[in-house]
C-alpha cells in the first residue's frame, strides 16, 4: 500500500481521507477553473470524479487552464476528454469520466444523479443559475465559484440552508466584464478554485458549510467576507416555500448563443441526436477543407467559416456574430452533410 495521502490523512484523519476516496463529485466546466479543480481533487483522492465541458482546447487556453499542453490543440481534443487523459496519469486509482456536452435545463438533472456535490466552473451566469436550480431541486451541495480579471468569488449553497444563487442575484457584482473582454490572470484562478475545493473537502469532513460569499481581488490586494445568512428569501423560485426552478423551463426548440469575444456562434438542438462524424466527414470532404476528425468532433473550414461539430449534433461556427445567419451555415452544412446520419436518443 502507498502512502500518496499520508501527509493529507495526517491532517484530516483517517476516517475523512476514506470518505473522500467513497466520494464522487460533478464538476461542470473544464476551462481554467475545472481545471484547477478537478487536478486538486484527483490528488486529493476523490473516488469518483465527473467533468463535463462543451468546448475543446485552444491556444488561448494554455495561458491559465493548467491540465492542457500543446498537443490538445492540435487535436483539437475536447476539454473533458483531454483533462481525463491527464488526471488518469496524475492518479491511476480513482475513476475519472470526462463527458462532452452542453450543460442545460433538459440535462443537468441526469447529470447530476448520484453525485455528492458539485463544483461549479462554468464560465456564464445562466448556465450557473442552472445548476442552482437543479442542485437545490435534488438536494446537492453546490460550490458557485468565478473568476475574471485579477477579482474571484466563491460561495457554498447548501438547499435547504443556505440562500441559493438566485437569492443573491440582486446582491452579487453583475456587470459585463468576462475573461474575453478584460482578460484573467492565473494566480486568481488558482485562488478561486482553492476555496472551491476547500469548500468541498470541508463537506466530506462533516464540516458545515458557512454561507459566506468570499471575494478576493490579488492586483489590488483586497479580501472580503460577507455573512449572506439573512439575504435567505422564502420567496424564492429555487429555493423558496413553493419552488418552480424556473430555470430548467427549457422548451424544446434550437438554442442559439452568442459566444462572447470570440466571433463565434454556439447552436444546440432541441432534440438529441447522435451523428456519425466519421460518415458526415466522407460526405463533406469535397466541400471543406482543414478537416480534422477525432471520435469526440469534426472541425473544418466551410465556405468562409470554421465549424466544430460534435456528436450530439451541437456545433460552434466560427466567424459569424449573428444568430440567423449561424442558424443558415449550420443547416446548410447539416444538409450536406446527410441529415440522414442522425439517430434521436
Amino acid at each position: 500500500m502507498n502512502n500518496r495521502y499520508a501527509r493529507q490523512s495526517l491532517f484530516l484523519g483517517e476516517n475523512t481521507q476514506q470518505r473522500i476516496q467513497q466520494a464522487k463529485v460533478l464538476i461542470i466546466g473544464a476551462g481554467a477553473l475545472g481545471s484547477a479543480s478537478s487536478e486538486m481533487l484527483a490528488r486529493a483522492g476523490i473516488g469518483h470524479l465527473t467533468i463535463v465541458d462543451r468546448d475543446y482546447v485552444e491556444w488561448s487556453n494554455l495561458q491559465r487552464q493548467q491540465l492542457y499542453v500543446e498537443t490538445d490543440v492540435h487535436r483539437k481534443l475536447p476539454k473533458a476528454i483531454a483533462a481525463k487523459q491527464r488526471l488518469e496519469q496524475i492518479n491511476s486509482e480513482i475513476i475519472i469520466e470526462g463527458i462532452v456536452e452542453d450543460v442545460h435545463g433538459l440535462n443537468i438533472e441526469t447529470l447530476m444523479q448520484g453525485h455528492m456535490i458539485v463544483v461549479d466552473a462554468t464560465d456564464n451566469f445562466e448556465t450557473s443559475l442552472i445548476i442552482n436550480d437543479a442542485a437545490n431541486k435534488k438536494g446537492i451541495p453546490y460550490i458557485f465559484g468565478a473568476c475574471v480579471g485579477s477579482y474571484g468569488l466563491t460561495f457554498p449553497i447548501v438547499p435547504g440552508e443556505t440562500p441559493c444563487l438566485h437569492c443573491l442575484l440582486q446582491h452579487l457584482p453583475m456587470d459585463t466584464m468576462t475573461c474575453d473582454t478584460v482578460g484573467v490572470i492565473s494566480p486568481i484562478v488558482q485562488v478561486t478554485a482553492a476555496y472551491q475545493v476547500t469548500s468541498v473537502m470541508k463537506w466530506l469532513s462533516a464540516i458545515p458549510l458557512q454561507p459566506i460569499v468570499q471575494s478576493v481581488d490579488l492586483w489590488k490586494e483586497e479580501h472580503a467576507k460577507v455573512h449572506v445568512s439573512k439575504l435567505k428569501n422564502p420567496h424564492c423560485l429555487t429555493c423558496g416555500e413553493q419552488p418552480i426552478y424556473p430555470f430548467l423551463q427549457l422548451e424544446q426548440q434550437m438554442k442559439v448563443g452568442v459566444l462572447c469575444g470570440r466571433d463565434a456562434v454556439q447552436l444546440r438542438p432541441g432534440q438529441s441526436y447522435k451523428y456519425s462524424l466519421e460518415q458526415i466527414a466522407e460526405n463533406i470532404s469535397k466541400q471543406v477543407t482543414k478537416l480534422i476528425v477525432n471520435p469526440y468532433l469534426l472541425s473544418c473550414q466551410f465556405e468562409t467559416y470554421r465549424i466544430v461539430f460534435f456528436e450530439d449534433g451541437r456545433a460552434i461556427i466560427h466567424g459569424v456574430a449573428d444568430p440567423m445567419l449561424a442558424r443558415v451555415v449550420y443547416n446548410r452544412f447539416i444538409q450536406i452533410g446527410g441529415s440522414n446520419q442522425r439517430v434521436q436518443v
